[in-house]
């Protein structure tokens, strides 16, 4: 086409963009969406920061501010390599919050109300899940 403009069934015929491949755009709208929770409902993910981390509203706040600056960095394609592999490392980061709330099923710490053993299996189910987020984190970081 002309200007370099590809049409739609062109780009589909070469698997669509390369932000759909990568999955570039949904990730960064989950960083997103994640990093607004964290100011929005910051009592939420208090909960679960280990004791160890410190004050857990900073922790808290500063995760936000990552996950706004991963997403930020996934929209554009210019910085989205940076943003995949800052977004694996934040992932990361962030998985020892995911043991904390496993280790506090069942006790005064636990989360969340709701019977310790349901508790503990929606902890324990967590923890796989930071798995595929991290690859789709690389994955978008290689693609980039």
């Amino acid at each position: 086409m002309a200007g370099g403009l590809v049409s739609l069934p062109a780009m589909a015929e070469r698997g669509g963009t390369g932000a759909r491949r990568s999955g570039r755009v949904p990730l960064a709208a989950v960083m997103l969406g994640m990093g607004v929770l964290h100011f929005v409902v910051p009592a939420s993910f208090e909960k679960i920061v280990p004791r160890w981390a410190g004050d857990s509203r900073r922790v808290v706040l500063a995760s936000g501010v990552a996950e706004l600056v991963c997403g930020a960095l996934l929209v554009n394609r210019r910085t989205a390599r940076a943003g995949g592999w800052l977004t694996a490392a934040l992932m990361v980061a962030v998985f020892p919050a995911n043991v904390q709330m496993l280790l506090d099923a069942g006790t005064e710490h636990q989360a969340y109300d709701m019977p310790a053993d349901r508790f503990r299996l929606v902890a324990a189910a967590r923890l796989p899940l930071q798995v595929p987020m991290i690859a789709w984190a690389t994955r978008v970081a290689r693609r980039s």
